[in-house]
C-alpha cells in the first residue's frame, strides 16, 4: 500500500516525477456488479460520465501487488458537499483506493477526477484543490510542527503572513500550541495525527480525503477533530473518511461505501445503505465473517 510509495510527505503537491505518468486508461473487461443493496441506486460503471457538483470520481481503479491484484476496478462518485465514510476490514483495499484517487500511488487503470480534474492528466489543478491525511506516510519529521507547517504552506505558495495565521489558529484548535522547540519525530502517535491533519487544513481545500483520521487520538483531540470537520462540511467542503471502525462513520457520515477483498459492495446515502438497521449489521451481512467455531478456543476457558 502507502509503503510502496517514496516521495516525501507532500507528495500530494503538484509534482512532474515520472513516478506519476499516467496510468493506463485503456478499457478494462467489465467487472461482476457488486452485490446490490435493495432501494441503493444502481452501481457507478466504470465508463460512465463524470457527473456535475461531484467531489471525487472514480472509475475502474486497479492495482495489483506482486502480480496479485488487490483492487478490482472500483467505481464510485462522492458528492460535493457531503461527510463520505468507506469502511471494510483490514486489507480491503481501502487505503490503497484512496492512494491511488490522491495521486499517491499509480494504478494499473482507472481513472480518478477531484472536482471535476484528472489525477493523472491535470495534476496541479486536482491537487491544489485537495487535502489528504494518509496512513502511514512519510513526512518531515526533523522538523517542529510549526515548521512542518511554514514548508507547507510556502511550498503550496500561500502567503507568509496568511500561513502564519491559519498556524496559529490550526494549532491551537489541535491544542499544539505549546508544543514549541518539540520536533515531529518526537511527538506521540495521536500529535503526529494531529499535525497531518493541520497540513491538510492549511490551504483549506475543497476536498479532504482522510485515512482513519481518529486513530491513537485521545477522546478530548477526536472530538475537537469531529467538530472541525463537521463545520468544514457544514461550511461547502467535502470530507472522505476511511475507518474500519463502523460507529465512527455512522456518527459522521452522511453517505457510506463498504468495500472488501478490493470490490465495493455497496454504496450510496447512510439510510439507503443500513437500510433501517444499524452499518455494522449491514457491513456483516454483505462482507459475511464474524464467527468462531464453537469449542475451538476452548482451551481458553478454566
Amino acid at each position: 500500500m502507502l509503503g510502496h510509495y517514496r516521495e516525501p510527505m507532500h507528495s500530494d503537491l503538484p509534482s512532474s516525477s515520472p513516478e506519476l505518468a499516467a496510468p493506463d486508461v485503456s478499457p478494462a473487461v467489465p467487472d461482476a456488479a457488486p452485490r446490490p443493496v435493495e432501494g441503493v441506486a444502481a452501481p457507478v460503471t466504470a465508463d460512465a460520465p463524470v457527473p456535475e457538483r461531484t467531489a471525487l470520481s472514480i472509475r475502474g481503479l486497479r492495482k495489483s501487488f506482486d502480480k496479485t491484484e488487490v483492487v478490482h476496478g472500483i467505481s464510485l462518485d462522492v458528492p460535493q458537499g457531503s461527510f463520505y465514510g468507506i469502511v471494510g476490514p483490514n486489507g480491503a483495499g481501502k487505503t490503497t483506493t484512496l492512494s491511488m484517487a490522491t495521486g499517491l500511488l499509480r494504478p494499473d487503470g482507472g481513472t480518478a477526477h477531484v472536482l471535476g480534474h484528472d489525477m493523472w492528466t491535470a495534476p496541479q489543478q486536482a491537487k491544489a484543490r485537495l487535502g489528504v491525511l494518509a496512513d502511514g506516510l512519510r513526512t518531515f519529521d526533523r522538523l517542529t510542527g510549526r515548521e512542518l507547517l511554514t514548508y507547507v504552506g510556502l511550498v503550496r505558495g500561500m502567503e507568509a503572513d496568511v500561513v502564519e495565521e491559519r498556524m496559529e489558529s490550526l494549532l491551537s484548535a489541535l491544542d499544539l500550541a505549546d508544543e514549541d522547540g518539540k520536533l515531529v519525530v518526537d511527538y506521540s502517535a495521536g500529535m503526529t495525527k494531529k499535525i497531518l491533519l493541520a497540513s491538510a487544513l492549511l490551504h483549506a481545500p475543497r476536498l479532504l480525503v482522510l485515512d482513519e483520521p481518529l486513530e491513537a487520538v485521545d477522546p478530548i483531540s477526536a472530538q475537537v477533530i469531529r467538530r472541525i470537520l463537521t463545520a468544514y462540511v457544514e461550511g461547502g467542503g467535502t470530507v472522505v473518511l476511511s475507518s474500519h471502525v463502523m460507529e465512527l462513520v455512522e456518527g459522521l457520515c452522511s453517505h457510506v461505501a463498504i468495500i472488501a477483498g478490493g470490490e465495493l459492495m455497496a454504496d450510496g446515502t447512510l439510510d439507503q445503505v443500513r437500510q433501517g438497521g444499524s452499518l455494522v449489521q449491514t457491513f456483516i451481512d454483505l462482507v459475511g465473517g464474524g464467527d468462531v467455531a464453537e469449542g475451538s478456543l476452548s482451551w481458553l476457558e478454566s
